[in-house]
């Protein structure tokens, strides 16, 4: 299905873009399109809990990004859920672009500060504001959907060699009509590291290694103005990721295990991602 779809983007739009820039797998980062540039990403995404009698979320998400200028980027993304948990328990975003909630969400990324420095660096932040709407009125257990917002903000340092950044972020969800999934409060630390004998330029392939960390927190959902069992909680998750470019193409994977786990549901052993990216300008 993506070489079908990377041929049909071949075929639609010729002129391929460099794929010199992208963020980390989980953490929250500042843009990396640039004006014109478009970006399509599938990731596949998941969590893998303690009980085995509990399975495990998988899901397929699509995200089509674009640069309006220099530092203000907009996506959307819609999923492909393949794996349910058997008991409603709503966690957290799992990736800073992409949450494993069933929704279609929009996200703007804007970047309101960017400083050079020595060596070819550069210090940048930016705010990240977005909504979601549900696809599906109800879950399996009758408990209403709705829409959600979130607003989150990252700072960082990039360079040919080091990268660092740091976010923090906050989803509202919705109520409707006494139901309400929880909220979630989230950040990130990132550090990336190419080593010098990967330092490579266009149109040789280019390889950078991350170590990553989030913390969430989710608020109790609430069915009926009461709580809803196996639901919230706080947890950090620490973990290697990789990101491998070459010419228009990007392939990024990653996993993270929990350090710190505080919850009302079952703990996880895991989560996991895998990205393929392709980059593209239209005429």
């Amino acid at each position: 299905m993506r070489r079908l779809l990377s041929v049909c983007i071949l075929t639609l739009f010729p002129t391929a873009a460099y794929a010199s820039g992208h963020g980390p797998l989980f953490g929250g980062a500042t843009p990396t399109l640039g004006r014109g540039g478009w970006q399509l990403d599938q990731a596949w995404m998941g969590r893998h809990c303690e009980r085995p009698d509990v399975t495990d979320e998988q899901m397929f998400r699509t995200m089509l990004s674009v640069g309006i200028t220099e530092d203000l980027q907009l996506s959307v993304s819609m999923p492909i859920p393949l794996q349910t948990p058997t008991i409603f328990m709503p966690n957290g975003r799992m990736m800073s672009m992409m949450s494993t909630d069933r929704v279609f969400e929009s996200i703007g990324t804007w970047r309101f500060h960017r400083r050079p420095t020595g060596s070819g660096g550069r210090r940048e932040s930016a705010l990240t504001g977005g909504f979601s709407i549900p696809y599906q009125d109800h879950f399996p257990d009758g408990m209403r959907s709705a829409p959600a917002v979130s607003l989150a903000a990252a700072t960082g340092y990039a360079s040919r060699a080091h990268y660092f950044w740091a976010s923090a972020g906050y989803q509202r969800r919705m109520p409707n009509q006494g139901d309400k999934l929880g909220d979630i409060v989230y950040g990130s630390l990132v550090y990336g590291y190419r080593p010098p004998a990967l330092r490579l330029e266009y149109p040789k392939p280019d390889l950078r290694f991350f170590a990553e960390t989030t913390f969430e927190h989710t608020s109790m959902a609430q069915h009926h103005t009461l709580d809803v069992l196996y639901t919230g909680g706080t947890g950090v998750f620490v973990g290697p990721t990789a990101l491998l470019l070459y010419k228009a193409y990007g392939l990024q994977g990653g996993i993270l295990f929990p350090v710190y786990q505080e919850t009302n549901g079952f703990p996880e052993r895991f989560r996991f991602a895998v990205n393929f990216s392709y980059f593209f300008w239209i005429k």
